[in-house]
């Protein structure tokens, strides 16, 4: 099952990996890997990125990056493909993603030598971001019938799906929340209507979708080549001023479905 149907489907530039990662999941559906093997391979692969990084081998960093990104959609496209889908994959992908977020940014912050206040807000901004980005897409999604394993709103354990247990979800939800319930309720309280908008222009959806944790390591990956390593935490801290530059494009949107829907009932009448 796609995440979205064909006809809402958009360039979404974080997603770079997903032709490998369809590759992948189908080579590995009749085996005995299952999605967390996957989930554990790219966070192995996250922490090789970030040895590397200290060390200096920047190409080396940037490949595992990249390998980070294209097996952190494996793990969903193998969930797929086996018909397995479950909330202890999901609620782990993001427990993990968000630590080895830390992790890249701290070693990078380690080899430039800067402050640690501009470590904290660009990672601070990162997943504001990475937090945006996401709760427009799982809008998106439920608003077309496309995947709902992730929820528009995580303010609730849910109950365990076929093949897991109840001891795991309650665990890693509760992870879930500790490490992004702050950025949630941010992006909720500046965008609260988003759920009752109207569905988002592909066009926007791809503007947001820079926003993205592939699109966000892929920018990583090619600063550290080009030797631009001290300018990578002071783009992120710019770059979230993006997040109030959606949020208006987005209610600019809405307000203009509210108008164009009052004027119709208005000549109807």
């Amino acid at each position: 099952m796609s995440k979205l149907p064909k006809e809402h489907k958009f360039v979404d530039l974080s997603d770079y990996g997903r032709p490998i990662a369809k590759v992948i999941a189908n080579t590995l559906k009749s085996t005995s890997f299952t999605p967390i093997h996957v989930t554990v391979a790219f966070i192995i692969a996250g922490f090789i990125a970030i040895y590397c990084i200290i060390q200096g081998y920047y190409w080396l960093a940037a490949f595992f990056l990249i390998v980070k990104s294209i097996l952190d959609a494996a793990d969903g496209e193998l969930a797929r493909v086996k018909e397995t889908p479950s909330y202890t994959g999901r609620y782990l992908d993001s427990v993990a993603d968000i630590i080895l977020n830390a992790f890249f940014l701290i070693s990078i912050w380690y080899i430039t030598d800067t402050s640690i206040w501009i470590f904290l807000l660009a990672f601070i901004g990162l997943q504001l971001q990475g937090t945006l980005y996401n709760y427009y897409y799982v809008i998106l999604r439920n608003k077309v019938d496309g995947d709902t394993t992730s929820r528009v709103f995580e303010n609730k354990t849910p109950i365990s799906l076929e093949g897991e247990k109840q001891k795991h979800v309650n665990v890693l939800f509760g992870l879930y929340k500790i490490f992004y319930g702050a950025f949630d309720k941010t992006i909720y309280t500046l965008d609260s209507s988003a759920s009752k908008g109207t569905i988002l222009p592909n066009w926007l959806m791809t503007s947001v979708s820079t926003f993205g944790l592939g699109f966000q390591l892929l920018i990583i990956a090619v600063m550290l080549v080009l030797g631009l390593k001290a300018i990578i935490l002071p783009f992120f801290i710019i770059y979230t001023s993006m997040v109030f530059v959606f949020i208006g494009i987005r209610k600019f949107f809405y307000q203009e479905a509210k108008r164009a829907e009052k004027k119709l009932t208005t000549i109807k009448q």
